[in-house]
């Protein structure tokens, strides 16, 4: 049951890793389009410069769950590379439970009566002409905190099986005894 609810969030989050990645393509696309647009023709959009903006909040929150999936977030190796698989297991219970879990409660407190008064008020654009429904970008704060909160769930519970004397071995680079790592 364990290992079928780590797949099952590992697969949420290489989906939207990868939906993530291929975004990227309009983030280039949209600057390209401004670029061209304003120096080529003197052509300013507000709401387009503001819109390239939009897609580079919306790629880096969304793949923030991938990124920790792929152990692609800051590590310190010189200590961590050495040890040993249970060793480090217990070090990602250690940093999970006390830094990134607490970060993220830390994040969802502040950040949501801030979401919510953008929805209470249906907050737009302080340029004219710009994006409408700022509220649906500053939601997506709670869409990264879920999905790097169920994959540091996932993570945890793969560092206990492990500790366990039960590892995952079907995910293709198991975060805790990928010895690349």
């Amino acid at each position: 049951m364990l290992a079928g609810l780590v797949r099952t969030i590992d697969h949420i989050n290489e989906w939207t890793g990868r939906i993530a990645a291929w975004a990227t393509l309009g983030c280039v696309l949209t600057c390209f389009a401004v670029v061209v647009l304003r120096y080529g023709f003197a052509i300013g959009h507000p709401w387009l410069q503001e819109l390239y903006v939009w897609q580079h909040a919306v790629v880096f929150m969304v793949g923030a769950g991938y990124t920790l999936l792929h152990r692609g977030h800051v590590n310190v190796d010189i200590l961590y590379g050495q040890m040993s698989p249970r060793r480090k297991a217990w070090c990602d219970i250690f940093g999970t439970i006390f830094f990134l879990v607490p970060w993220l409660a830390v994040l969802t407190v502040t950040a949501t009566p801030f979401i919510t008064e953008s929805w209470r008020i249906r907050e737009i654009s302080a340029n004219p002409d710009g994006m409408p429904a700022v509220y649906l970008l500053k939601s997506v704060i709670w869409v990264f905190v879920t999905l790097v909160g169920l994959q540091a769930l996932a993570h945890l519970i793969r560092c206990a099986l492990l500790l366990a004397g039960n590892p995952l071995t079907d995910h293709d680079e198991d975060p805790v005894t990928d010895e690349r790592i």
